[in-house]
Order: structure tokens, then sequence, then C-alpha cells
């Protein structure tokens, strides 16, 4: 059963730094605000406790959210998300209001399958290189993954999987691929385990240097 989220929100009036400030350290709130699907912008406050919570499952940041506003639930996604630099804290949320027949543009994780018998790594004694964790796709609200799936089964050492090799779900696309080749990213590579090698080569050089057993 695919996850669901909603965060109760208050719309706040009183705006800026300082008030941002009391929030964060007298009542426990984030300051944030909803915008987009042609509506004005709404300054909101939502508990830390609860977007923390939310915050904590991987799928929070590619899927459709509800935002309940003082009893009126809009459908959003998340942003922008600002944390404390030092400090487990959020300090600012901004979320998008979606309409259900206009695409969005959202970043998802990927979600790398059978490394452990990846044949560059199995029988070639190879290294993965995870070039990328996540990427922005664009689709229909109603056709958003929560992660996309990236199979390493088949991956021979030397090899590399680039966006353009990567099974998207129907009515799913990579906007950065529309604009040429020359942004078609290496997502995961099988290298040649750099560190094995010089092992191997130090064993061979001291197998060289070794005196030969007198006769």
């Amino acid at each position: 059963m695919a996850a669901e989220f909603e965060l109760n929100a208050e719309t706040r009036a009183d705006l800026g730094k300082g008030a941002s400030r009391r929030l964060r350290l007298h009542a426990d709130l984030v300051p944030a605000i909803i915008y987009g699907a042609g509506k004005d912008p709404q300054s909101l406050s939502i508990p830390h406790k609860d977007l923390m919570k939310a915050t904590e499952n991987e799928a929070f940041f590619s899927h459709i959210l509800t935002i309940n506003v003082g009893g009126e639930k809009q459908s959003a996604i998340i942003k922008d998300l600002q944390r404390h630099p030092s400090k487990i804290r959020i300090m600012h949320a901004d979320f998008q209001r979606i309409l259900l027949d206009q695409a969005i543009t959202v970043e998802v994780p990927f979600h790398f399958l059978n490394e452990e018998s990846c044949v560059g790594v199995k029988t070639g004694g190879g290294q993965i290189s995870h070039n990328m964790t996540q990427i922005t796709i664009s689709c229909l609200p109603g056709k958003l993954p929560e992660f996309i799936e990236v199979d390493l089964e088949a991956v021979e050492i030397g090899e590399a999987l680039h966006m353009s090799d990567i099974q998207l779900p129907e009515g799913v696309v990579i906007p950065a691929l529309a604009q040429g080749a020359d942004y078609d990213q290496v997502v995961v590579s099988v290298n040649i385990n750099k560190r094995a090698e010089a092992e191997k080569a130090a064993d061979a050089a001291e197998s060289d240097d070794a005196p030969a057993a007198e006769e």
C-alpha cells in the first residue's frame, strides 16, 4: 500500500525573520509557504514534530501530499526544505500545489537492484560507482513514482548506465534528455577495483623479487 502524507497547517499573518524565529523558538512550529495552481500563496506554520516525522520516510519527497489548511485540504508536493546547518531542525518548507491535469517536475530517488549479483562485480571483481542517487522527472501527478528502479544484474565491468538507459514507468520522462546528448549523464557504472588491482600488482612484484630456491 502506497504511503499517504497529510500535514495540518495554520495560516500566519505575522511574517518576517523575527516572526519566523518566534515560531520556531516559542511554539515549535516550522514556517512554510504553499503556492501555485493559479491561487495566491499562503504563509503557513506546521508543527515541527509532524513535519520531521514525515521527512523520515523517503517517499515524502516524491509523493503527492495533503496540506490541511484550516480544514481546506490542498494537494501539493514538497519543493524545498531548509534544514539547520548543525542541529536536527527544519527551518522552512516550500510546497507547490498541483492540478491533476498538469505535469509536475519532481526529484525522485533511484533504487539500485541486484548489486550483489551484478556480472561486473561477481565475475569481474569490479566496484559499483553511484554517480547519481536521484533524478528529476516530469509526469502527471497520478503517474508520479516514489522511486525509479535501476537493475544492475547484467552490467559488466567497464560499463555504465546513462539516464537514457533507465527504464521509466509509463508517462514519466526525464526533462534533461530533451536538451541533447550532452545532458545524458552517467547514473551508475562498474569499474575496475583499483585497490584490488594494486594489491595484485604488489603481490606479483614481491613474487618476482623473491630469491630463487637453492638447488
